[in-house]
Formats: C-alpha cells, sequence, structure tokens
C-alpha cells in the first residue's frame, strides 16, 4: 500500500448508521432520502434545482439529453460542442451518443481549463453550446464564459465533477452554466458509493430531469408542469411515458450518505484548501516544473505538476521514484483526449496542434489531495522530485 495514496475514505460511524437507517425502512429505491439531499445540496450552492442520479457520468449523459429536449431552442443532431481537450471520457461521449460534433478547444498552461480565447475563434453558426470543465477543483473563467454563452445565444454546461465547493467571485462553480453536473465517486469531494448531482435554475430543465431519470414518464413531476401535465388520475400518471429516457435512479441509501456527507463537506473542504496552499508553498518556486492555478477560489482535487521540456530527467523517472516511495500518481485525468482511439469513432473537429494539451499528456501528473492534513506527505513527495531533479542535473 502506498503511504501517499491518491484518496482515502470519508466515511465514519456516521454513514453506517445512514446506511443502517435505510436498510431498517425497508424503503431501499428512490424515495424521501433521495429528496432530502437534492434539497440540502440545492439550498447549500444556493442553486433552485437539483436532481440526483446514480453517478456524475449519468450526470453528465442527462445534462446533455435534457438540452436535446427543450421546447425552444433545443440542442440538435450536427450541431457542435464546444469541449476542451483535456477531461473525463464521459464528458465526450454524451455529446457523441446525441448525434453532435465535438469542437475541441486547447486549454490554458495556468489552469489547464478551456482557453477563452480559443473558445471565441472557434463559435460558429453550428455552436450550440460550450461544455466546460473545472479540472482537478480549478475553476474555469466562468464569468466570461458565462457572458460569451449569453452574447452568442448558446447553453453553456459545467462539467463540475471534481471541483465541487470551488468558487467565482463568491458564486459556487457549477451554478454558473444552465446545468452543472457532479460526481460522488470515492476519490470525489464527498462519496456516496457511487452518485451525482445535476443543478440548474431552469424550470423546464428540471422537469426534463426528473422524467428522463426514470424512463421518461410522467411519475415524479408536478401536477401541472414543464413537460407534460398529469391527469390526477394515478392510474393514468404513474404509468405515462412521455421522453426518451433512461434509468439511472439513486438509491435510497445513497441519499441518506449524501445528506450525512454533505454535514461534513465543510471541515473536509478546509482542509482540503490548507493542503493546498501548502503544496503551492512548496512547489510554486520549483525550478523545472509548473503547477495548475485557478480561477477564483480552488477545492484542490488533486495537485497537477508539469514538467518544463528542458529538465534534464522526464516523468518516467519521476514517476519511479515516487513509486518506490510509496507516493501514488495518475495522469492529469485523461491526457490530451484526442490522442485517445476511441476519437477516431467520433465526430470530431480540432486544431492539428493542440500544445498545451500535448504538453500535459506527455509531461504531466497529479498527486493527490485528501480531507485531512497531508502537509508531510506533501513534502515527502517535494523532497523526491527536488532530489530526482537534482541528481538530473548533476550526472
Amino acid at each position: 500500500m502506498p503511504n501517499y495514496g491518491l484518496a482515502s475514505t470519508t466515511w465514519g460511524p456516521e454513514e453506517r448508521l445512514a446506511i443502517e437507517g435505510v436498510l431498517n425502512s425497508g424503503n431501499f429505491t428512490m424515495g424521501r432520502e433521495v429528496s432530502n439531499f437534492e434539497s440540502d445540496f440545492a439550498k447549500y450552492f444556493g442553486s433552485k434545482h437539483a436532481v440526483m442520479v446514480n453517478s456524475g457520468s449519468s450526470a453528465n449523459l442527462l445534462a446533455v439529453a435534457a438540452l436535446t429536449l427543450k421546447r425552444d431552442k433545443p440542442l440538435t443532431i450536427n450541431m457542435e460542442v464546444i469541449v476542451p481537450t483535456i477531461s473525463w471520457a464521459t464528458t465526450y461521449y454524451p455529446v457523441h451518443q446525441y448525434g453532435m460534433t465535438l469542437r475541441f478547444v486547447d486549454v490554458t498552461k495556468k489552469n489547464l481549463n478551456i482557453d477563452i480565447d480559443l473558445i471565441k475563434n472557434a463559435i460558429n453558426q453550428r455552436t450550440g453550446a460550450i461544455f466546460a470543465v473545472n479540472l482537478l477543483g480549478q475553476s474555469c473563467e466562468l464569468a466570461q464564459l458565462r457572458k460569451l454563452a449569453d452574447e452568442n445565444g448558446i447553453y453553456l454546461i459545467e462539467d463540475n465533477c471534481e471541483s465541487m465547493g470551488a468558487s467565482v467571485d463568491g458564486k459556487y462553480a457549477g451554478t454558473w452554466g444552465d446545468l452543472g453536473t457532479f460526481s460522488f465517486y470515492f476519490s470525489h469531494h464527498i462519496n456516496t458509493i457511487e452518485g451525482g448531482m445535476i443543478l440548474t435554475d431552469d424550470d423546464e430543465l428540471k422537469d426534463i430531469l426528473i422524467s428522463i431519470r426514470a424512463h421518461g414518464w410522467t411519475r415524479g413531476l408536478e401536477k401541472n408542469n414543464h413537460v407534460f401535465n398529469k391527469t390526477g388520475d394515478d392510474w393514468d400518471d404513474l404509468f405515462r411515458f412521455v421522453l426518451p429516457g433512461f434509468n439511472v435512479r439513486p438509491m435510497e441509501i445513497q441519499g441518506a450518505l449524501g445528506q450525512t456527507q454533505l454535514k461534513k463537506f465543510d471541515s473536509f473542504l478546509q482542509n482540503r484548501k490548507k493542503n493546498h496552499m501548502h503544496f503551492i508553498e512548496r512547489f510554486g518556486e520549483m525550478d523545472g516544473v509548473q503547477i495548475q492555478l485557478g480561477t477564483g477560489t480552488s477545492s484542490s482535487f488533486g495537485f497537477s505538476i508539469v514538467l518544463n521540456d528542458n529538465l534534464p530527467v522526464k516523468r518516467k523517472q519521476i514517476i519511479e521514484k515516487l513509486t518506490q516511495n510509496g507516493i501514488e500518481t495518475r495522469p492529469i485525468v485523461a491526457g490530451n483526449f484526442l490522442s485517445n482511439p476511441v476519437i477516431n469513432r467520433m465526430s470530431v473537429v480540432a486544431d492539428e496542434n493542440n500544445p498545451v494539451a500535448d504538453w500535459v499528456h506527455t509531461s504531466g501528473f497529479f498527486l493527490g489531495n485528501h480531507h485531512f492534513d497531508i502537509r508531510e506527505k506533501i513534502d515527502q513527495a517535494y523532497e523526491v522530485i527536488s532530489g530526482t531533479i537534482l541528481n538530473g542535473k548533476t550526472l
């Protein structure tokens, strides 16, 4: 086992009690616990609506799906959706699955998030949305993205699965877009085993999400809604299918865990921020490396490090040394996603050169952050990396 791993459990006795409470209730499928967590989550982040699903990946899928089902200005097949060159696979797949083209835009060296200036050049008559990703706890330039989307009459979706608690100008990441998605997977800021959430202030989108989360039926909707008004006859209203939907409902255990974890989130976030500040103090001035610096306040999912091209040592040597010292690492998300063979199965528009994503792909890695004090672990990683670089220079 590594002595400095990527992630650790955030559970304690409270989570076990939450699970036991659900088991004792006999109600396991989506119900009151999920609804209560949705209410708590929306209130915490200052959003009008929260809709829980079974994973962050499903949250991204439903966010795209919901925009194709809007009555006015829906996303349609053959439109383009602007996406960053660096993200996880499930940012991109829903766009492809709904028959749209992925227009890739490179990221910036400063924060490894989508480059605003390049977006401006990428917007055209076919553009339907910007699918921005707040990478590894660092926000995009969200105020500028919101303004750019509004000026061009296109949608803004935030993949905020890695940045719960980050903010810009006092407004949380995940609430700037028409839709914002979150993940509660083990390694993320809070953990409900699997699970995800979608935030929106749009009443129609909320109703669409509720319907397509569970088969596209009217069950779960208010009598008067933006999808299909109910008759008041339960025999009809419980089994009326009106939208092409999915079955991505969460379970009551996940809803109960979410409520418990959200109560602890402030302390989790403060410790992550303290660790992040210590990381910046140690690595910010290290010769030969660049760290990720976001816009606004970070929630610090992990610590990105990218090696400069002129270093005498390469990533492989540093990763080997870190591994030998029990320090776990991973690529920065999926690196340049255009380098993955699955790209050949999707409709894609991309510049021939994406220098920042390529640089990250070949020279970047990240260390884990945790919800407790790991400053000694960060010091250990610093000594290993700086020592490896120094030895390389003296060879």
